[in-house]
């Protein structure tokens, strides 16, 4: 008897999360110590940039202490010491989101985050944590950027670098993967916006603008136009704006889509860019412009700077013009409804799943079988 219990206790089988499901939420995050700019801006040059701009790597590092001095002007000089919101929103969508989805399926699912370019939730550090806790399930879950394969798929590339080196000698430690790939075309979420849209306007805008002449800039997340083959969100942006409008239009039909771009030189963005579209709209007789980020889930500089910003050179020019920002869905109750149930059956899948005993070892074993079979 004792034996046998001693044996169950080492042999993995029976651990008590093989049935259990590691939810992983993955965002950018954003830097809190200012020290911390050049890493994050390295980290993101060799994800992001280097699948659009023709860049060398050995570039990166002095360009990202580079960018870290900008970057250092811009929240510490210019904006008083900005600290980004961005991750304490993001703990709250995932605290927020497990205790949605602990009503369906209890302490069967646990939901973690990582950001692709912050410690300490990197997503090897995390995956490190998550297989520790003996999790062989796993659903990849990108929430900040709505957009497609190109952001979202950074994503998987780092989950795929992670789980190379937490690798053990034959079978795999992770059973069965999902994941949710956007939610651009989610009509809870499409309303959800235009909700908020025409909730703000009745409060801040209504008694004082007709609604012909009030103004709607849908923000997305900026694209490059070219991106080495790599899909790279403009039709899923694309998409959503245009669902996003339809819900509006019959009411406001003065609306834009506005596009949050990185202006890196040499790179072709997408148009109009948000102070393009509040021009636009103001020329065809807009005199109140809202300004929505639909592209992000998760406030970041991007939504509340780079906007900043360009309300701030409009307001200068259009002192006439009432300009308003508002801020993504955040941790709104019903966006964390919404999106733990997008996740449900994708859970209900891992939990049904027998799973597969996946060894990499026979990779390289069919691989030479392959070429030893061509090679005759």
């Amino acid at each position: 008897m004792v034996t046998v219990s001693e044996h169950k206790h080492q042999h993995p089988v029976n651990n008590p999360n093989q049935d259990k499901v590691a939810v992983l939420l993955m965002g950018y995050g954003e830097v809190e110590s200012y020290e911390d700019f050049a890493n994050y801006n390295e980290q993101a040059l060799n994800l992001l940039t280097a699948k659009f701009a023709p860049v060398p790597t050995w570039v990166y590092p002095p360009l990202a202490k580079l960018l870290a001095m900008f970057d250092l002007h811009e929240w510490g000089h210019q904006h008083g010491n900005f600290i980004s919101p961005h991750n304490k929103i993001f703990e709250q969508q995932r605290a927020g989101i497990e205790q949605e989805l602990h009503k369906t399926w209890g302490d069967k699912v646990k939901v973690f985050k990582a950001f692709n370019f912050c410690k300490p939730y990197l997503p090897e550090q995390v995956l490190a944590e998550i297989k520790e806790e003996g999790f062989s399930k796993l659903l990849i879950y990108p929430l900040l950027v709505v957009d497609s394969i190109f952001t979202s798929g950074i994503a998987v590339e780092q989950v795929n670098k992670a789980l190379i080196n937490l690798r053990e000698d034959q079978e795999h430690w992770l059973k069965s993967i999902r994941y949710i790939p956007s939610f651009y075309n989610q009509p809870a979420y499409i309303k959800l916006l235009a909700n908020m849209v025409e909730e703000k306007i009745v409060r801040e805008l209504q008694q004082a603008h007709l609604p012909s002449q009030i103004g709607i800039i849908l923000m997305n997340h900026g694209c490059p136009h070219k991106a080495k083959g790599f899909t790279s969100g403009i039709d899923e942006s694309q998409a959503l704006y245009e669902l996003v409008r339809e819900e509006l239009i019959a009411k406001y039909p003065l609306i834009s889509v506005g596009w949050l771009n990185h202006d890196t030189p040499l790179i072709e963005w997408t148009q109009p860019n948000v102070e393009l579209a509040a021009k636009n709209l103001m020329e065809l007789g807009a005199n109140a412009i809202v300004m929505m980020p639909i592209g992000f889930a998760t406030e970041n500089h991007e939504t509340i700077l780079d906007v900043d910003h360009i309300i701030h050179h409009l307001q200068h020019r259009h002192k006439d013009v009432n300009f308003v920002r508002m801020d993504c869905v955040n941790d709104n109750s019903e966006f964390l409804h919404m999106a733990a149930d997008w996740a449900n059956d994708q859970i209900a899948a891992l939990l049904s799943d027998e799973g597969v005993i996946v060894n990499p070892e026979l990779a390289s074993v069919n691989h030479n079988h392959n070429h030893h079979h061509h090679h005759h």
